[in-house]
């Protein structure tokens, strides 16, 4: 049974980190008192202990309580005394090669799948998809594998921007990236807006926030949404 929100972003402009979601993260992890946050997609200027704090703040005005997944002697040591899990944002490529440098990836999914519950924002909602393939993120490391934790049928584009059309920019939109992937790739992709984040049950998937979303499909033109099923 798989419970997750998988949010587009942490934090909306001219808010406090987690601000705008914390009403639904309460109610998301009502049955647990800790969650275990996963700190590994930052790639510098802050370190696990810091990144790990700013999220316990957080957490706190829900009277929730958070631990590092980096403090355990292990990560898969770590992952299985946990109760819930939230995986914060950064570098998409960082965080995978993180993760399967920890021997993590593939621990971490199997938990999930089987009831733990977890949320990620903008990395960490990437690495519940299919693969990282669509995410915004530079390749500033080589992970060994694009390959995640399919936690849902579909990619997820997070941060997803509309083009602007009046601005004077030539070069590629978020839109024309993404139907690039499917020249190559079947697999479908949410562009998650900010504020947006998807809700899933098991096999029933939400769409929540005031926007909807945009849906990439192979040999098809984009569509706008507020139900995601594939």
């Amino acid at each position: 049974m798989k419970n997750l929100l998988l949010a587009s972003t942490s934090t909306l402009f001219g808010e406090n980190y987690l601000e705008y979601l914390l009403d639904d993260v309460a109610l998301f992890f009502k049955d647990v008192d800790t969650i275990t946050f996963i700190p590994f997609a930052r790639p510098g200027g802050i370190s696990h202990d810091n990144y790990t704090a700013i999220a316990a703040k957080a957490f706190a005005k829900i009277d929730k309580k958070i631990v590092g997944l980096h403090t355990y002697p292990t990560a898969q040591e770590g992952i299985n005394q946990s109760q819930a899990f939230f995986c914060g944002g950064g570098n998409t490529f960082l965080l995978v090669q993180q993760l399967y440098a920890q021997n993590a990836m593939q621990h971490l999914q199997e938990h999930i799948t089987n009831g733990k519950p977890y949320m990620g924002t903008s990395a960490g909602s990437n690495i519940a998809g299919v693969s990282m393939h669509t995410t915004n993120d530079m390749p500033i490391v080589y992970p060994p594998c694009f390959a995640t934790m399919q936690l849902v049928p579909f990619n997820i584009n997070a941060h997803y921007l509309d083009p602007d059309p009046n601005s004077k920019h030539n070069g590629e939109t978020r839109e024309t990236r993404l139907k690039e992937f499917h020249v190559f790739n079947t697999t479908p992709v949410v562009g998650l807006r900010e504020g947006s984040f998807l809700l899933v049950n098991n096999n029933t998937i939400s769409l929540k926030g005031k926007h909807t979303a945009r849906i990439f499909e192979p040999q098809k033109a984009p569509y706008e949404s507020k139900t995601i099923q594939f």
